[in-house]
């Protein structure tokens, strides 16, 4: 177990500068505004309408505004950052506030290259800072319920299937958005959204993946943007999964079906509505059970209370890291037409990242 540094909870609410104001930003921020122990004090965007505007809606004053986040983390009073910009800066981000002994809270993906997810997970093991990444399937109840059952329970998968569908067309058809900027994105529709459901995978079970093997499509002849994919990936107890990623469909459904000996559980998704689960027993009987779904917490409350109590964040950098590697083998294997043999590809000098 780590041992974190905690904050003296007491007195002042934990303090919290948030970098990046777009629309997943602002939601982060909304989030620190419901949560007692935290204040969100500053922020930090390049664009002056985006900060003029989350100013005003997260009541945070104009000598807190920053159009330089490493300003912000130098002039600002902070405990924490929050950091919610586009994919190509995490790594960068993440250094600068751990170089600043600050706690952090990334939304995914923990960065781009798997080169730069080591030395981040490296660096995450020599500070008792908390590092938490923004995978928020690990709060859901029946995500929870489905981990208990295998990851921390004694039963083991056997079967893996999984799809997520996403309504990317606009961003490949006019190639104006930050995510099909290649130094911004680090990816296409896979690393962007399909990693919610790698991540899901890998975090329930908590398997050891050792091959993938992955058919993709991309948008543009540099093979960079992908924009559906077909992936199996192949873990250390035999089991196979097989995952099904599309942004080239009209509208968002996610399912994740995991069995074992004794059933299954079926985690299922619609739109960006809250994803629920249930079981199916050895006899293919169907059980909903009961979670509380509006009894979870958000993001920012679960960060909170890592920092505070001084406990390991339900979102590890280890959780984050895993995804990456198996993402990046996936886009490595569909341009190359080979099956990625993980261990060999990504040999860190510490087996245990992926075990």
């Amino acid at each position: 177990m780590r041992d974190y540094d905690m904050v003296d909870s007491s007195g002042s609410p934990l303090r919290v500068g948030l970098v990046g104001l777009g629309s997943l930003g602002v939601r982060l921020g909304r989030q620190f505004e419901t949560v007692p122990n935290a204040e969100l004090v500053a922020l930090a965007d390049v664009n002056e309408s985006n900060l003029t505007d989350a100013g005003r809606e997260l009541d945070v004053p104009r000598s807190a505004q920053y159009a330089d986040y490493e300003t912000m983390l130098d002039e600002a009073t902070l405990d924490a950052a929050a950091i919610a910009t586009p994919n190509g800066l995490h790594y960068e981000q993440i250094l600068a506030a751990l170089d600043r002994d600050l706690h952090v809270l990334c939304e995914k993906p923990l960065a781009t290259a798997v080169d730069d997810a080591a030395e981040l997970y490296r660096r995450e093991q020599e500070t008792d800072r908390v590092m938490m990444l923004g995978y928020q399937r690990h709060l859901n109840p029946a995500f929870i319920m489905a981990r208990e059952r295998w990851a921390t329970g004694d039963n083991d998968p056997t079967s893996i299937t999984a799809e997520i569908t996403h309504d990317w067309r606009s961003y490949y058809e006019t190639m104006d958005d930050w995510r099909m900027d290649p130094e911004l994105s680090g990816g296409g529709h896979l690393l962007n959204v399909g990693s919610h459901v790698l991540d899901a995978i890998l975090w329930v079970t908590g398997l050891t993946p050792t091959s993938v093997d992955a058919t993709v499509e991309f948008h543009d002849d540099d093979q960079y943007f992908d924009t559906q994919s077909s992936i199996t990936i192949e873990f250390a107890n035999g089991a196979l999964a097989t995952v099904s990623d599309t942004g080239i469909v009209a509208c968002t459904r996610e399912h994740i079906h995991i069995w074992d000996d004794d059933g299954a559980v079926y985690l299922e998704g619609r739109e960006w509505d809250e994803r629920t689960g249930y079981t199916i027993d050895a006899e293919g009987t169907e059980h909903d059970p009961y979670l509380d779904y509006h009894g979870r917490r958000t993001k920012a409350e679960a960060f909170t209370e890592s920092v505070l109590e001084g406990t390991e964040p339900p979102i590890s950098v280890r959780d984050a890291f895993r995804t990456l590697v198996v993402t990046m083998a996936a886009y490595e294997s569909g341009r190359t037409g080979d099956r990625i043999e993980l261990a060999d590809r990504y040999a860190f000098g510490d087996d245990a990242l992926l075990g």
